[in-house]
């Protein structure tokens, strides 16, 4: 038997709860780990809240958590390249647990920290369709709306190792942060336009929004292109001839690999804002819903 979060209907965080389940069993093509962090994502209360019932379909009780870091422990059939002992990282499901499945995985660098890497895989994958999906290019000028998140984190240092320039929005709290991983930080709210517009007097080629606050019409004034606007968040993206980007991970397991060698060499790195315990994995929910996270919310396993 192991520990895990799991909820039986959608609602808010009351919902989740910590039961005692029998081990899942890696099938064909996968992994099991002993999982030793779990990543925090939007993703997650809304699915839990019932949000992507038009995109799939929950059987209950179910799950959290699409991806984390542990130690392999089980492998299924058909698997080569890895064997028990493995430190790895990856895609998976129901992470928020002692033991899960990776459907997709890399080898976790000894210099990266299980909590840094459990927190990699879905921000590099939003951040990576992101930046091919709304059409930026090296020395264009990129705005990302609700930059000092995760997602927002990893579009910053992907599009500047893409010779791309970047303008990210966030409270003033958060500037020296943006400017750390190579941004110019601009405070977002009223006069956002007019702010963008004196820095850039010629525009800025796209915008991507993050947060998922209602901005897309104005980052659409800012661009005059609704084409090149493109939100990881507002579902209504579309409604104004803006770009939704969501869908399942894109050759993972090359992403994953890319995003290990772009860490071990320093190029590219994650901050880790708070950690909780599996048994305050409802507390981690509540404060990735509340917003105002810097860098990535990690759920630790002992």
């Amino acid at each position: 038997m192991m520990k895990a979060i799991q909820f039986n209907e959608y609602g808010g965080p009351d919902v989740l709860h910590g039961v005692d389940v029998e081990a899942p069993h890696a099938g064909p093509g996968e992994v099991r780990i002993r999982v030793r962090a779990a990543g925090v994502n939007p993703s997650d209360w809304k699915r839990r809240e019932g949000q992507y019932r038009a995109f799939e379909d929950v059987d209950f009780p179910a799950g959290l958590g699409v991806e984390g870091a542990g130690v392999v422990d089980e492998v299924g059939p058909g698997v080569t390249g890895v064997t028990i002992g493995d430190r790895v990282f990856g895609f998976g499901r129901n992470m928020m647990a002692e033991q899960a499945i990776l459907t997709h995985w890399a080898k976790k660098p000894d210099t990266l920290s299980f909590e840094i890497a459990a927190g990699l895989p879905v921000v590099s994958d939003t951040a990576t369709r992101a930046l091919d999906q709304v059409g930026v290019a090296g020395g264009q000028t990129l705005l990302v709306s609700g930059a000092a998140g995760g997602v927002g984190t990893a579009i910053i240092q992907l599009a500047r190792l893409r010779g791309i320039r970047v303008i990210g929005t966030a409270r003033a709290t958060k500037h020296d942060y943006l400017r750390g991983l190579g941004a110019v930080a601009i405070p977002y709210g009223e006069g956002l336009e007019e702010r963008v517009r004196a820095l850039m007097p010629d525009g800025v080629n796209a915008a991507i929004d993050v947060a998922g606050s209602g901005i897309i019409p104005e980052l659409i004034r800012i661009v005059r292109d609704p084409a090149r606007v493109l939100s990881v968040a507002d579902f209504s993206a579309e409604e104004y001839g803006a770009k939704f980007s969501h869908g399942p991970p894109v050759d993972p397991a090359r992403l994953l690999t890319a995003m290990a060698e772009l860490c071990a060499a320093g190029s590219f790195t994650l901050h880790i804002d708070r950690t909780f315990p599996l048994d305050r994995a409802k507390e981690a929910q509540e404060v990735s819903q509340a917003g105002r996270v810097t860098g990535k919310l990690v759920v630790c396993v002992d």
